[in-house]
């Protein structure tokens, strides 16, 4: 316990120090420091959980670097990770003390990249709400989710999510190659980057990145692996990380994700084949209809629609998709916090968002339901539907009055 302790203690100091340098008022600046201090509270309180990924999967892929030589066990096939997570495992075996509390310091870290590139985000999106980006800050620091993620249930969510929100962030802050190699590392980590890829589509023909940026995608991910290419691991064992997770868990439809296939009662018999190829259709309907909507209106794209685009994909893609797990919502918790900055009336989209997420937090990490999940999938759906008409109303061309005839 004293590793974490002393772990989270640097988190805070690095995190106010970082404050400090932004030139914040005074309000904000106490604003954020307190939300630090109070997630660092919270996240202590979950270090010692023990969860069954971490019994099964994460413990034993440390002591298997123990046993083969650390980095050297790179070259060996071990999990079902992408290899980028792999070296943060192999570095902690090197380490004489629990493996539990390093593996969450790891994504803990990146939970404060995520706030403070979810505040960035607001900031470019809507210029001049800097306390509003102080309150984002806080938010995301504390955003329930995020914490239970790393500190309690050991994932690394925050490590794809931190560099998807960098990535977008540079993007709209006219940074494209840098925006690009963020992805493309973001990608390497986490296969649930994707979601957010085709706004890069957008990005490219709204003229905010150029096609020499986005094949510093293929190179970003290439400079990833190139480590464990050096190690002596196959690439073939490499590229097939991404199919391999796709082919697995296809005996139910939704993992405890709050998705579309949440609807269907408990029990009832379904063609699932024939339903996940639905699902992944209307997936790419969504996605080619949004970019196709876009491109007519690409000239008067603003950061606030190039948000609100990004955040239909992270809620539409997985809702839409078969074989989601609890988890991949993770992007959309993060951008519907940003989003809400733009206006009160949108507070309830994050709310609902956060809810129905931690609803299958809450079914993986208690082994019971809090709630139906179906009522998460109404819940995200209407999320949904709430950023779409908001982003419609602001690209459709208003309607114009007819002026009476005189009599």
């Amino acid at each position: 316990m004293a590793v974490a302790v002393a772990g989270l203690v640097l988190w805070v100091v690095l995190g106010v120090a970082l404050l400090w340098r932004k030139d914040l008022d005074r309000p904000c600046f106490w604003l954020c420091a307190a939300a630090l201090a109070l997630g660092a509270a919270v996240r202590l309180a979950s270090m010692d959980h023990v969860t069954s990924d971490y019994t099964d999967f994460l413990s034993q892929w440390v002591q298997f670097f123990r046993d083969n030589g650390g980095f050297g066990g790179i070259r060996l096939s071990v999990g079902d990770y992408n290899v980028p997570y792999l070296y943060f495992l192999a570095a902690i075996s090197y380490f004489p003390v629990s493996d539990l509390y390093l593996i969450k310091l790891i994504s803990i870290f990146f939970d404060l990249v995520l706030a403070f590139g979810a505040a960035r985000l607001t900031i470019l999106a809507f210029p001049g709400r800097g306390r509003a980006a102080a309150l984002v800050f806080s938010a995301v620091v504390l955003l329930p989710t995020v914490a239970l993620n790393g500190a309690c249930w050991g994932q690394c969510d925050s490590v794809y999510g931190a560099l998807t929100l960098l990535a977008l962030a540079d993007a709209l802050d006219r940074h494209p190659a840098r925006s690009v190699i963020w992805l493309g590392v973001a990608f390497s980590f986490k296969l649930q980057a994707i979601f957010l890829i085709p706004l890069w589509c957008v990005l490219w023909y709204a003229r905010r990145v150029r096609f020499k940026h986005l094949l510093l995608f293929p190179a970003a991910y290439l400079a990833t692996i190139l480590p464990a290419l050096a190690l002596g691991k196959p690439l073939g064992d490499i590229l097939g990380v991404y199919f391999n997770q796709m082919g697995l868990y296809h005996d139910r439809l939704t993992l405890n994700a709050p998705s579309l296939f949440a609807l269907i009662p408990y029990g009832a018999e379904v063609d699932g084949p024939f339903w996940a190829k639905v699902g992944i259709f209307a997936a790419f309907a969504l996605v080619l209809a949004l970019l196709g909507a876009l491109f007519f209106v690409r000239k008067r794209l603003t950061n606030a629609h190039l948000l609100a685009a990004g955040l239909v994909l992270a809620i539409g893609v997985p809702l839409l998709l078969p074989y989601m797990h609890e988890r991949y919502f993770f992007l959309a918790e993060l951008l519907s916090v940003v989003w809400a900055a733009g206006g009160i009336r949108r507070v309830p989209v994050p709310v609902c968002v956060q809810i129905a997420a931690l609803g299958g937090y809450h079914a993986y990490l208690t082994l019971r339901y809090a709630f139906p999940m179906a009522w998460g999938a109404w819940l995200m759906a209407l999320s949904l539907a709430a950023v779409l008409g908001s982003l419609a109303g602001q690209l459709l061309p208003p309607r114009q009055q007819k002026t009476p005839e005189p009599s």
